[in-house]
């Protein structure tokens, strides 16, 4: 029989790797970044949190077996706030959250929960258990709910950034909310993630059976100051805040040291907005022989040859960035800021340096015709991507692109996984059409891809498009 450890505190996420098939196959686990930040700023105030990660865990049957083992009087449940994953808010995901909570109040434990989906639906983790929802970014919250709690006191109101439960009797009353908590703007001040509390050959030995090589992910900023209108923000909003360069350029060495992955995937929405930023990043990195080969995600109007020429020099190997369309009128329905001809000229200056690039692609925002799918597949194939993230376009709370097509939601306003991507409004065609587009379009950044070939292909698939769609509850498989 295991002993039990007594810890007043359990800190953990949802996100288990195993309920997302897709994701599960891809193979690309990476720790839960924003977590581990709690963690380090809950051990800067004084206490001493046990960890559950789920990232990697069979199910929620761990971490049922964690609170059995540990016995903590206080619960928080701390999604990654820089993982896409939990940014699309899947109803697998919630479930399993909602399961965790109800485990936890069992238990005993006075529980807090925070993440993008906590915060649409605050509602529904304070009935399933929960004392409290943490919205906006989570340390100083959870600090100040840790220090509450472990010191006897139960009254919240007096928290800053909080959903507490309704005081009525009626299931129409809704959350209690505490003033919203000031952005964190000199992100240097928080302590460096508690990276030991990870189990780090068990997530290198998975990444090495998969792919032959260790990738660990870092982020130096938060938020994004773009307002694309179909982009949700719950946590970050549209501010900016970034990692000084030297303090951004001591992490990177701090891994290379410590964990010494083979690869780095920097997590942020934008990484480092500025030609300024950038370069001296570069600088800091030599400095302190701290480079390893990396992956990051930018936008195209960004993308100038210094800003490049700097990104090589500290360690780039690859650049995602959001494309979209081939539609400029589809740009800038989406209010994206940027042209088709700067994408052409970011994928033009990227290659020109010998890096990879990735571009994201979203199908079926509204006005979108088969005319604007064909500029869209044009663009793939004159630009010459190496590999490309196709989507649909989904309605997230909070959002501009949400209010627009609100009235046409039905039942299912959630992807159950990333497999998902349902449309979920009325797009000009259905689900299954734009599955098959998305195979056309992947199979134009196939090595060896014939043109010709694929043209007889987008002629039939053009011969039998439907003229008029409505929402289908058939799911499309991203690739």
């Amino acid at each position: 029989m295991t002993p039990t450890s007594h810890r007043s505190i359990l800190l953990g996420h949802s996100y288990f790797l195993r309920y997302d098939a897709k994701q599960w196959h891809r193979a690309r686990p990476y720790p839960p970044l924003g977590t581990l930040s709690v963690a380090a700023t809950l051990r800067a105030r004084g206490h001493d949190p046990a960890f559950f990660d789920a990232m990697l865990a069979g199910g929620v049957e761990e971490f049922a077996a964690a609170l059995r083992h540990h016995r903590p009087g206080v619960v928080f449940l701390v999604e990654d706030d820089f993982n896409y994953l939990t940014k699309m808010c899947t109803t697998r995901m919630r479930t399993a959250a909602l399961q965790m909570v109800e485990a936890a109040h069992r238990a005993g434990s006075r529980i807090l929960v925070h993440g993008s989906d906590a915060s649409d639906h605050a509602a529904a983790y304070l009935a399933a258990g929960a004392d409290a929802v943490a919205l906006g970014e989570p340390e100083q919250t959870v600090a100040e709910v840790a220090a509450a709690w472990t010191g006897g006191t139960d009254d919240l109101s007096g928290i800053a950034g909080l959903a507490l439960p309704a005081t009525g009797d009626t299931a129409e009353d809704r959350p209690l909310r505490t003033p919203a908590r000031p952005y964190l703007n000199d992100l240097d001040h928080l302590p460096p993630p508690a990276w030991d509390l990870i189990d780090v050959e068990r997530y290198r030995t998975f990444w090495q059976q998969a792919h032959g090589r260790f990738s660990w992910n870092a982020v130096t900023s938060r938020g994004c100051p773009y307002r694309c209108n179909w982009c949700a923000k719950p946590i970050f909003g549209t501010r900016w805040a970034q990692h000084s360069p030297a303090r951004a350029a001591d992490e990177l060495a701090r891994i290379k040291r410590d964990i010494a992955p083979d690869h780095i995937w920097f997590a942020d929405d934008i990484f480092g907005l500025t030609e300024r930023w950038i370069v001296t990043f570069a600088e800091e990195v030599h400095r302190r022989d701290a480079a390893l080969p990396f992956m990051m995600q930018s936008r195209a109007n960004l993308m100038t040859p210094p800003v490049v020429d700097a990104l090589v020099r500290a360690g780039a190997e690859e650049v995602w960035l959001g494309a979209e369309s081939g539609a400029q009128q589809i740009l800038d329905a989406m209010d994206k800021g940027t042209t088709v001809q700067q994408v052409r000229d970011a994928v033009a200056v990227l290659h020109e340096h010998d890096l990879r690039v990735g571009l994201f692609v979203q199908l079926g925002y509204p006005g979108e015709t088969w005319r604007e799918i064909l500029m869209t597949r044009d663009l793939i194939r004159d630009t010459g991507p190496n590999a490309i993230g196709v989507s649909v376009a989904y309605p997230l709370p909070g959002t501009v692109f949400h209010e627009r097509v609100r009235s046409q939601l039905g039942h299912q306003t959630n992807w159950r996984d990333s497999n998902d991507l349902a449309m979920m409004f009325h797009g000009t065609y259905d689900t299954d059409f734009y599955r098959r587009v998305r195979t056309l379009l992947h199979a134009e950044v196939e090595p060896g891809a014939a043109p010709d070939c694929l043209d007889d292909r987008w002629a039939a698939l053009a011969a039998e498009r439907p003229e008029v769609s409505t929402p289908s509850p058939v799911a499309f498989t991203e690739g």
